[in-house]
């Protein structure tokens, strides 16, 4: 069925010229495709076992498939590789894509070739090769992260100059100009139902309520009140005195009551050894013990070391048999005592390794459940936000089950749709949830199971689902009301993209349901944007700064809207993918040699 489904089409790809060629059918290449197709760019797909689903969707566009594996030359002959101006290779497997890379580099030097691998020690080595590697838990994880602690605020490197994308809640009605400056506004999102409005001008009205994503420097965003001035960076774990306490601590809760009565039996013996000693213990003399002089040859005693200072060898008959008696329950008791103790550490030591120790400490944490690439690296940048952070995996055998346990986070191994797993993590007390596995149905489960056992505090706590399906993610969001979706794929396709393209994609975020790409461009001789003026771009995309070609490099922030593009210069620009992506088109399709979509050809979308 599989095979039939996916039977290439006769495109005569073989002869084409100018195109892009996508290796691998899942997550993150079907969204390149889609967005290719949407840039107007002529795309091939190759796929040695592809989903018949997926390969409907996009017989959809009109995109051939050719069957076949992306590490055979006969393949890659097929879908044309010697007219290719960019191969994308987003295949599953690191060992497969590392194959795949190293043939295209050897049947052609010249060709674009953008890899998505996980093993960084194998993308440094295609990056000598001028390949580009592109991780997508890397480039994903950042916000899913923002989405969790809810900071509002994306930081964002534009040529080494730092500026933040925040949003605010505003406080009257106004335009944005009177409300805000200068600051470039990206979206604004209606208290009440409405749609976002994206890249805003300056006199647009806003009422109280009202949720705007602005942006500027963070000194721009300082003094507008919108952001408070960095503190520095976070801690990323307890000091040494902290972690002295938490272990104090853990060892008290982890007493049992044999060690109190082992301790109290000690403690009892010692006391009736230096009564003892001080009515009926008599020096050569004839003079009584001190205090302390009783209590330091209990000790003494009862540790069975004898220096020799006191003994009983000229007391009467009974003190010298209770001495026997003495040394005989202390060294018990001592034993007894110091064998419990030692117990306690050692099992102590024994759950902090399995990440089991003492999860009822846990308060204000997050809670990631499943432990990918992206899992992992969601970890990664919670921790290092000084984040508490806990993880629930049901597989004991994933391969970064060790990883994550070595940075100090508890994993628990079980199922996080039952209620006994959420509530051992102490889910009651949570800062948020992540959803990370790579399962749909699994992540809506977990969501509903979640939503059901937070009960009251469910709005109150942020609960991320990774979700690929669009229309399920849409449904989830806004008909069942169910948590903050993001789809990983969605935000990493982009930087494919632009990579194939020769285009520099900066960053991606979500501003409400609506994904953003930062791109920097650099405006061709002759291109589409050559002479444009900026406030003739699409109204939904804003150009944030620009570097002059002719100029002396410093960055012009904000830049005005009649201010004309000229060849050499670098502008950035913010926007929405789809309408970014056409802005990029503009400019790069007739200097980087690629082949438009021919119309004719092109299936619309079902």
């Amino acid at each position: 069925m599989a095979g039939a489904d996916a039977a290439p089409m006769d495109t005569g790809c073989r002869d084409w010229r100018g195109h892009i060629i996508v290796c691998g059918l899942d997550d993150v290449g079907l969204r390149t495709v889609e967005q290719l197709y949407h840039a107007g760019v002529r795309v091939v797909v190759v796929e040695d076992i592809a989903d018949p689903r997926l390969v409907r969707v996009v017989r959809g566009w009109g995109v051939p498939i050719v069957v076949g594996s992306p590490r055979l030359q006969e393949t890659l002959d097929e879908a044309g590789l010697p007219g290719a101006v960019a191969v994308i290779c987003v295949l599953a497997d690191d060992l497969h894509t590392l194959e795949a890379a190293l043939l295209m580099r050897e049947l052609r030097d010249d060709v674009r070739v953008v890899v998505q691998l996980r093993n960084p020690a194998v993308g440094r080595a295609l990056s000598a090769m001028q390949v580009s590697v592109l991780d997508v838990a890397g480039l994903s994880a950042p916000s899913v992260v923002e989405a969790c602690l809810r900071t509002g605020t994306h930081a964002l490197d534009l040529d080494g100059q730092p500026f933040v994308a925040a949003q605010v809640v505003a406080d009257q009605t106004g335009t944005l100009r009177s409300r805000y400056g200068s600051l470039a506004p990206l979206a604004v999102s209606p208290a009440r139902d409405g749609e976002v409005v994206i890249c805003p001008g300056r006199d647009h009205p806003v009422s109280a309520g009202d949720r705007v994503t602005l942006l500027g420097t963070p000194e721009e965003l300082a003094a507008a009140r919108v952001v408070e001035e960095e503190q520095g960076p976070a801690d990323a774990g307890p000091g040494r005195w902290a972690r002295s306490l938490q272990l104090a601590g853990s060892v008290l809760r982890a007493l049992d009551r044999r060690i109190a009565y082992a301790l109290i039996a000690l403690i009892t013996l010692l006391n009736v050894s230096m009564v003892v000693l001080q009515l009926g213990y008599r020096e050569p003399d004839g003079t009584r013990m001190t205090l302390l002089d009783a209590l330091y040859f209990s000790v003494e005693s009862i540790a069975t070391v004898g220096y020799g200072d006191y003994n009983f060898r000229a007391q009467a008959p009974w003190l010298r048999i209770f001495a026997i008696g003495l040394m005989i329950l202390g060294a018990c008791f001592a034993a007894t005592f110091i064998a419990l103790l030692t117990n306690v550490l050692v099992s102590i030591k024994i759950q902090e390794a399995l990440g089991n120790r003492l999860l009822d400490r846990l308060h204000d944490h997050v809670i990631v459940i499943g432990i990918g690439s992206v899992g992992a690296r969601v970890v990664e940048r919670l921790r290092a936000t000084g984040t508490d952070v806990v993880v629930i995996e049901s597989d004991e055998n994933n391969r970064y089950v060790d990883q994550v346990r070595d940075s100090g986070v508890p994993v628990i191994i079980g199922d996080a749709t039952l209620a006994r797993t959420l509530d051992r993590v102490q889910l009651g007390s949570a800062r948020a949830v992540a959803v990370m596995t790579s399962d749909d149905l699994v992540n809506l489960e977990t969501g509903l199971a979640v939503k059901d056992r937070l009960g009251d505090r469910w709005g109150s706590v942020p609960v991320v689902l990774r979700l690929f399906d669009r229309t399920l993610a849409d449904t989830v969001e806004h008909t069942l009301s169910l948590g903050v979706t993001r789809s990983t794929a969605a935000l990493a396709a982009p930087w494919f993209v632009g990579a194939a393209l020769g285009l520099d994609v900066l960053a991606t975020f979500y501003v409400g349901t609506q994904l953003m790409l930062v791109g920097r461009l650099t405006v061709a001789p002759e291109g589409g944007l050559d002479g444009l003026a900026m406030q003739d771009l699409s109204a939904r995309t804003r150009v944030v700064a620009i570097r002059r070609a002719t100029g002396d490099g410093l960055l012009e922030h904000p830049p005005r809207r009649d201010t004309r593009f000229a060849a050499g210069d670098q502008a950035f620009l913010i926007g929405p993918y789809e309408e970014l992506l056409q802005v990029l088109r503009r400019d790069a399709l007739s200097t980087l040699g690629l082949a438009p979509v021919v119309e004719e050809n092109v299936v619309p979308r079902g």
